[in-house]
């Protein structure tokens, strides 16, 4: 398997165009393919092996021989999705709402931090099957239809991977705002709904799901800028409530003592008898989701839904095939505990269907394929899965860190390092499950080898640590250790961190404390426990189910408890007393890397349990495994809790830098890197907001969505200037003629000279013809294309062909017949006409404004931003505190404005969602100008002006101000509701900025007489 120097090939914020080659085992080959990845997984294969006595069984070897299986329905919609986001607008087929989320969503341009294609894409896929593929019947939909009826009878399932760190929890945002925007605004659709019961696996993922709830402070709504300012009301409409899977089941109403319980039954059916005493489905969804009653229809969301399945009945479950480190009863027994919990997940869903009805469940996993105990063949993929972003894919997009597990070592006659499955040769010297077999195992009884791994991961860890620490990082990276059982747990944390040698002694000062073996991670100094720990002991699966946490447990870790307890009563204003020790466990396990916080100091974690998902701190560099893997997908949910990147700044070219997780005892075929110093400090953010309390106006601004025009009854007229001109000759990027030669003997000469034979009246009727569609598109007042316009429009073709085509190089109009120069050329057609109009002294251009919200604000910018391109802006001429500007000649405008007296006001359209729709070479776009002031021109009410800078201009720029000038501009002004805008001011190659004022102030001036009454 070959090093890579860089594992990173694609932007994060697009679609993938490039990706790895890998072998039949998952493995990259080092070759790199020029398009994107399909969709794909791999399953393992299990080999026969003869046991004692001639029988055989089934068993995941060492190494397993892998089956690589196409997702052919998912690379079928990702195609269909594809074709269907690059259409114009107008052939999305979607509500005016959603196609507003899907434009703000797709912005890469006007965002601190734009949304993750991944997420995007997982979004739109779930809004194309739901909005546009439904109505065709049938074909996608229809499958999906079909295959949850045969799995999940009588539940509709839709199901997107995303893996770890990839944005799961954002792509929920999205969805829960999609259909709550479209239910505010649509009350009696059936499509959509205001009602969702989110579901986690645990009590860890449900306290962070809490970011979902709009009113929280500090929601992704608004940390993502998921809506427009202006839907945030509508969003806030939405009905969620988030559990985790624990709560369904059915609880006690009332507790009998045994010896009463049993007299009472008497010969009474002992199911039924305790039926009695438990509450009902009802009440039951009642206790969980309050706020959901009285909604029919609603949605679930499932966090990690690999757990939540149809159970078989068990005479129908399929063996378990055990992996070769682990014992029958072992794999028996895993199967079992999943089976117990998916009958609770999806019984609990059943439940609320038939309670208050289930309109469709939305599955998000890294991993959805089906567990041991599914009855399903082991880790095959839930069919119901529409789109996929692998973990591959994120490595390649560097939206993760890359896993680096050992390739190989010095040790002679092995297939693999010994550091790559640590348990499988230590097992037999570990304590078994409990700590009654065999008493009680000194730390010091380490096996040689897990001593070794632990050994070896931690001087890489130490030289993490201290290139964090002179990189000012505000919290530790993190090594975390998973085991098998709560015996092998606490001998290693033990082992790491130090331990109390006589542990039976009640007085506290005559214990006697060992110091652990790795500096880094000791709780002991000085013979004493450190009150501060900085390793920890968690078992994860009791944390998560929400009950207490169990005795056998909670004496391996008292110390600990205490110890956290009493850092917490010195916190001001939290009562340490008040949380059980479950509680407190969870705190610290939430806050792990954050500053400040009960879990910041911690340096290492020894989790009893896998620690398969919901534990996401993203400054976890180290994982070392002590447990049985069965199968290629725990292998992935382990080392998932690694993957979270500590930077998300790109650099200059939109991409991210690698960062890197090591990983032993983990037997994951990956990625082997040549790694650079991976590490930098999340940059600073800074506050960018409306400060209503300045004595700076507010800037109000429409929210243009397109033109319409009332056309008058007389003649048409095109008013061209010089933007109207278009040049074709040998310094366009297509060749009139191509030399084709060989190595040897006589070559060829390829040409374009049929579009030389075009005659120019052809192409004047079709430039008509194409004009008149675009003009009437814009229509209002004609139901049916204006065809009696057409000699109009071929008589201004005609005179735009004679007086603005500026031919060269063997070049003729015919040329005008290529797509890409016809729709140029009609652009500057259409747009004269338009300014004609508006020459003509006549009212009929009129904005097409946004329905709900048609007037933007300075008052609704406040964003955070990394840059450090800020200029503090005077609170008398800008309400905004800051402007962020991207070239220096930006911040030179704005110091200057402050100081002309004329300036009443002005903002930076930054964050302020300011846009001018326009169309270029026949595409519809919008941009974004660069500054509005307002000008003292003597009136009350001042003259407002649009002002754009820019180094060099280009056609496109050409066809921007042609538009803001000939089409926004009037149209705003004949609304008649927006106040007076002046014509827009454009200052190109500004390197003279005083030079350039004096121009601008020039033009302002001279705009007054023109300008527009209110």
């Amino acid at each position: 398997m070959p090093a890579l120097d860089n594992p990173i090939l694609n932007s994060p914020f697009a679609a993938p165009a490039r990706h790895w080659i890998l072998d039949n085992s998952g493995s990259p080959t080092g070759a790199v393919s020029e398009e994107r990845r399909r969709s794909e997984y791999i399953v393992a294969v299990a080999t026969s092996k003869r046991k004692r006595g001639g029988q055989e069984e089934m068993i995941f070897d060492d190494a397993p021989s892998a089956e690589p299986r196409a997702n052919d329905r998912i690379n079928a919609i990702r195609a269909e999705v594809d074709k269907w986001r690059s259409a114009p607008e107008a052939a999305w087929g979607v509500t005016y709402e959603t196609a507003r989320l899907l434009r703000h969503w797709r912005d890469t341009r006007d965002r601190e931090r734009p949304l993750f294609f991944c997420q995007v894409e997982a979004a739109e896929t779930i809004i194309w099957l739901t909005e546009v593929a439904s109505k065709a019947g049938g074909g996608h939909l229809g499958y999906f239809e079909e295959v949850s009826e045969a799995a999940n009878p009588d539940l509709f399932r839709l199901a997107m991977k995303l893996a770890t760190g990839a944005g799961k929890t954002t792509v929920m945002a999205m969805l829960i705002a999609w259909q709550t925007i479209n239910k505010a605004r649509r009350p009696q659709s059936k499509t959509f709904t205001d009602a969702f019961l989110i579901i986690a696996p645990g009590i860890t993922i449900k306290d962070r799901l809490r970011v979902l709830l709009p009113e929280t402070t500090n929601s992704i709504y608004e940390r993502l800028s998921i809506v427009p300012r202006d839907m945030v009301d509508d969003l806030k409409k939405a009905r969620i409530v988030i559990t985790n899977f624990h709560a369904f089941q059915l609880k006690t109403k009332t507790e009998i003592s045994r010896g009463t319980r049993e007299v009472m039954r008497g010969r009474d059916d002992p199911e039924e008898f305790e039926a009695r005493f438990r509450e009902t489905e009802d009440e039951m969804v009642m206790r969980i989701a309050r706020p959901l009653m009285g909604r029919r229809g609603i949605i679930v969301i499932n966090d990690e839904a690999h757990h939540c399945y149809e159970v078989p009945p068990t005479s129908a479950a399929r063996p378990v095939i055990r992996s070769e480190e682990e014992t029958q009863s072992e794999a028996d027994a895993e199967a079992e505990a999943n089976r117990r919990e998916a009958r609770v997940w999806i019984n609990g869903i059943r439940a609320f269907d038939r309670v208050i009805g289930v309109k469709v469940v939305y599955d998000l996993s890294a991993t959805p394929f089906f567990l041991r105990g599914s009855g399903q063949e082991e880790g095959k993929l839930f069919p119901w899965v529409a789109s996929d972003f692998s973990l591959m894919d994120a490595i390649e997009a560097g939206i993760v860190k890359v896993p680096r597990v050992p390739t190989h070592d010095d040790v002679v006659k092995r297939d693999e390092p010994i550091f790559r499955h640590v348990y499988k040769h230590v097992r037999e010297d570990l304590p078994r499950k409990g700590r009654r077999n065999g008493g009680r195992q000194s730390p010091d009884q380490l096996p040689a080898q897990l001593e070794a791994a632990l050994k070896a991961l931690y001087r890489d860890y130490a030289e993490r640590y201290e290139t964090w620490k002179a990189m000012g990082a505000e919290t530790p990276p993190v090594f975390i250790v998973v085991a098998n059982n709560t015996s092998t747990s606490k001998l290693i944390h033990d082992w790491i961190a130090g331990w109390c040698e006589n542990p039976e002694e009640e007085d506290p000062t005559k214990r006697r404390w060992r110091a652990g073996n790795l500096a880094l991670f000791n709780n002991v100094e000085n013979g004493q426990p450190l009150n501060r720990r900085r390793t920890v002991l968690i078992d994860s699966h009791e944390l998560d189910s929400g009950e207490a946490i169990s005795d056998a447990f909670k004496a391996v870790a008292a110390d600990e408890i205490e110890a956290f307890r009493r850092e917490l009563r010195r916190t001001p204003g939290r009562d340490a007393d008040a949380l059980t020790d479950a509680d407190l466990l969870r705190e610290v396990m939430n806050t792990v890397g954050q500053k400040g916080k009960l879990g910041g100091p911690v340096r290492c974690v020894v989790s009893v349990s896998m620690l398969t998902e919901g534990w996401d701190a993203n400054t976890v560099t180290h994982i070392l495994g002590c447990r049985a893997f069965g199968t290629r997908l725990l292998c992935e949910q382990v080392v998932g809790r690694a993957l979270r990147r500590v930077s998300y700044e790109p650099d200059d070219q939109g991409m991210f830098q690698a960062e890197y997780a090591e990983v032993l005892g983990v037997p994951f075929d990956f990625m082997p890197a040549n790694s650079v110093k991976d590490f930098a400090p999340p940059k600073p953010r800074t506050r960018i907001f409306a400060d209503e309390r300045r004595l700076a106006p507010e800037i109000r601004f429409p929210r243009v969505l397109g033109y319409r025009v009332q056309f008058p009854k007389g003649h048409l007229n095109a008013s061209f200037s010089e933007d109207s001109r278009m040049r074709l000759g040998a310094h366009e990027q297509i060749p009139l003629n191509t030399e084709i030669d060989p190595l040897v003997g006589e070559g060829i000469r390829l040409n374009l000279g049929e579009l030389n034979a075009i005659r120019q009246q052809t192409i004047a009727y079709m430039l008509a013809k194409r004009a008149l569609e675009r003009w009437a598109s814009m229509a209002e007042n004609y139901k049916e294309e204006p065809t009696f316009l057409f000699p109009q429009f071929l008589s201004v073709a005609r005179k735009w062909l004679t007086e603005c085509l500026l031919l060269s190089d063997d070049r003729t109009a015919g040329w005008l017949s290529l797509a890409n120069y016809r729709d140029e050329a009609v652009d500057r057609i259409v747009r004269a006409c338009a300014k004609g109009l508006d020459q003509a002294g006549s009212e009929e251009i009129l904005p097409v404004l946004q329905p709900f919200e048609p007037e933007g604000s300075s008052r609704h910018v406040d964003m955070f931003t990394a840059k450090t391109t800020l200029l503090e802006t005077d609170p008398k001429k800008c309400q905004v505190n800051y402007v962020v500007y991207d070239r220096d000649w930006e911040a030179a405008f704005a110091e200057r404005l402050e100081r002309i007296a004329q300036v009443r006001g002005y903002v930076k359209n930054h964050g302020l969602g300011f846009e001018v729709p326009y169309t270029f070479m026949g595409q519809e776009h919008r941009y974004r100008p660069d500054f509005i002031v307002h000008w003292d021109d003597g009136r009350p009410d001042p003259l407002q002006l649009v002002v754009e800078i820019k180094g060099r201009r280009t056609e496109q720029d050409k066809a921007k101000a042609t538009t803001l000038g000939s089409l926004w501009l009037p149209a705003v002004n004949n609304a008649r509701r927006f106040g007076r805008w002046g014509p827009p001011v454009e200052i190109v190659q500004p390197y003279d900025m005083d030079k350039a004022l004096d121009e601008m102030i020039a033009a302002f001036e001279a705009a007054i007489p023109r300008a527009v009454a209110a």
